[in-house]
């Protein structure tokens, strides 16, 4: 399973290099085309799983002025 995210910043929040490293830090991989980023799952992720994800995601962006939208597929 993957987990694809795709980010919108404000100019007046965190530079894209902070908020990569900040995703790298969560185990997301850079990728070309219509996603910035990807979390290769080594299991298969429950719903569960992707909200627990999602909140982490969150909670490591808060306050950077950072849109984010997540895709978790098979």
């Amino acid at each position: 399973m993957r987990t694809y995210i795709t980010l919108q910043l404000h100019s007046d929040g965190a530079t894209f290099s902070e908020v990569a490293e900040l995703l790298e830090g969560l185990g997301f991989k850079p990728v070309k085309g219509y996603y910035d980023f990807v979390y290769e799952w080594d299991r298969k992720a429950t719903v569960k799983d992707s909200l627990w994800f999602a909140d982490k995601i969150h909670t490591a962006l808060k306050g950077k002025k950072v849109y984010f939208r997540i895709e978790t597929v098979d």
